[in-house]
């Protein structure tokens, strides 16, 4: 019973530890990734916790409720941004501290916040790489990766895309 109870808590170690260097190795460079971290944890700590920051960034209705927040990374034609993703009984979003710079078409560099939010999806789907892939109603594709505890966070993001917790999602 022990022997039994000692190796699943080994393999789940095994697995938060893989999922906390995927996240660090994700980033443009681990220094920058532990940065990010820890100015992350700040924001979250001044500004009073992750509900908070969840309502002042995205417009929420009266009754919706955030169910989670993952710290993770959302893939991009300009490379991985981190950030936070918030499923709620409402939507999905993910929104970006540090403003994204990007090449006009003019070749002027320029930035700006990235910032979706969407109903419930259509899917979150996982795959072999430990992205998530999320399909918005209106078939935009968003893939997530390098979070710290991959198994919850799929679990998670699927309930939510499907509007778990008594409020339909929009399909």
């Amino acid at each position: 019973m022990m022997g039994k109870k000692f190796n699943e808590a080994a393999r789940k170690a095994e697995g938060i530890a893989g999922d906390v260097w995927q996240h660090l190795k994700t980033g443009s460079s681990m220094t920058d990734t532990a940065m990010g971290q820890i100015t992350q944890i700040s924001k979250v700590i001044s500004e009073g916790g992750y509900e908070k920051i969840f309502q002042q960034t995205f417009e929420c209705l009266p009754d919706e409720k955030l169910k989670k927040a993952y710290v993770c990374y959302l893939s991009t034609s300009h490379g991985p941004i981190m950030d936070v993703l918030y499923p709620s009984t409402v939507k999905i979003a993910f929104g970006s501290d540090s403003p994204v710079k990007y090449v006009t078409e003019d070749n002027k560099t320029e930035s700006s916040f990235y910032k979706i939010s969407y109903s419930h999806g259509k899917s979150a789907e996982p795959s072999a790489e430990r992205y998530i892939q999320v399909v918005s109603v209106d078939n935009h594709e968003f893939w997530f990766m390098g979070f710290v505890n991959y198994d919850s966070t799929v679990k998670n993001l699927q309930e939510a895309v499907h509007g778990k917790e008594g409020i339909p999602a929009t399909v």
